[in-house]
């Protein structure tokens, strides 16, 4: 009898923490996502260069961006995540995207995983979850923000959202998806 009491205190305690969480998390989970068509917000974020970039500068140069979520630097979902993105980086040069992951990780977090990893675009830094909750991502019951992809198209709007991602294959159904929307178009296209 105490045992089974320990346990349903213990499962009342834990679902209390979880509905906590989602309740005071950046994202409400029945907060849909950012959707296509929506102007995408502004990231900034630091390659382990020291070079900042941001969303709204990519955009102005005609470029697509993508901006993916996930919960923490240095696990094994979001490494292989990173490490996917990495592999694949010159593609994504040569079709003119900028990469931009987003965690709650503060920037030292970020600097060490871009370190361990050889990771060359950049990471943003993202503690208070103002831009988590920008883009409308729920948070996971530990705090950090749900694996979810946004692909930003070239006049600044989410092109595709992308809620289940598979760490494994989701750099190339990135790739396959820009491959089908075409070449990229440039607002400064044609003009010298």
């Amino acid at each position: 009898m105490r045992s089974s009491l320990r346990f349903s205190f213990a499962a009342v305690a834990l679902t209390g923490l979880i509905v906590l969480v989602g309740f005071f998390g950046p994202a409400r989970a029945d907060e849909p996502l950012l959707a296509v068509g929506a102007a995408a917000p502004e990231v900034v974020g630091t390659d382990a260069k020291g070079t900042t970039f941001k969303l709204s500068a990519q955009v102005k140069a005609g470029k697509y961006a993508i901006v993916y979520f996930y919960p923490k630097d240095d696990t094994p979902g979001c490494t292989k995540e990173a490490c996917a993105f990495r592999d694949a980086f010159d593609k994504f040069v040569a079709a003119g995207v900028t990469i931009f992951g987003v965690s709650r990780d503060p920037e030292p977090s970020h600097k060490a995983f871009m370190a361990k990893y050889t990771l060359p675009f950049p990471l943003v830094a993202d503690p208070s979850g103002a831009v988590q909750k920008a883009y409308h991502v729920p948070s996971t019951i530990w705090g950090g923000s749900k694996r979810v992809s946004f692909l930003v198209g070239t006049d600044g709007k989410i092109a595709r959202v992308y809620p289940d991602v598979d760490p494994g294959v989701h750099a190339k159904e990135l790739l396959a998806a820009i491959a089908a929307l075409g070449p990229k178009t440039s607002p400064a296209a044609g003009k010298k």
